[in-house]
């Protein structure tokens, strides 16, 4: 057996052990990549299937139903009202989070995690996504500090 582990780099065995603890490699936010929007490994659905506009009209998260849907940058956004959906085919850049919902935090640390649409906060009318709540409240120490490093580096998270 040890003879099968000195073969192995050391990259090999972090893998082997990742996969072993349970698949953590292949969770949503290690799996996060470069799309422009973020969604569930599994889906198409822009931030968990929540109301953008939303936020800004009711001051929180609102789910959204697909009978108020569009597409934007190659994700669904789902509405709670027609009026909703409206507000947002008319100006989408006003209403979708930045850096594509992924977790602003992750942004501003150089990688992209997935962005929580209960775990949010709108600044200078933009809407931002953590992590958890854990995250969020690091983001919160030096939020104009995070939203710098993050909009320096989402160009090249998302064009590697």
């Amino acid at each position: 057996m040890m003879k099968i582990f000195k073969k192995l780099s050391t990259a090999s065995i972090l893998w082997l052990g990742l996969i072993i603890a349970g698949g953590a490699a292949f969770t949503p936010a290690a799996m996060a990549g470069t799309d422009p929007i973020y969604t569930s490994f599994l889906s198409n659905v822009a931030v968990q299937g929540h109301d953008v506009v939303a936020y800004f009209k009711q001051g929180k998260p609102v789910k959204g139903s697909d009978k108020f849907s569009t597409e934007y940058q190659g994700a669904d956004f789902h509405f709670s009202s027609a009026e909703n959906l409206a507000a947002f085919k008319n100006d989408p850049k006003a209403y979708a989070p930045q850096y594509g919902g992924y977790c602003a935090w992750a942004v501003a640390e150089g990688y992209t995690a997935k962005g929580d649409a209960n775990y949010w906060a709108i600044v200078d009318k933009k809407l931002y996504l953590n992590y958890n709540a854990d995250v969020k409240a690091t983001w919160s120490t030096d939020i104009p500090g995070f939203i710098k490093k993050a909009d320096e580096n989402w160009p090249k998270l998302l064009n590697p």
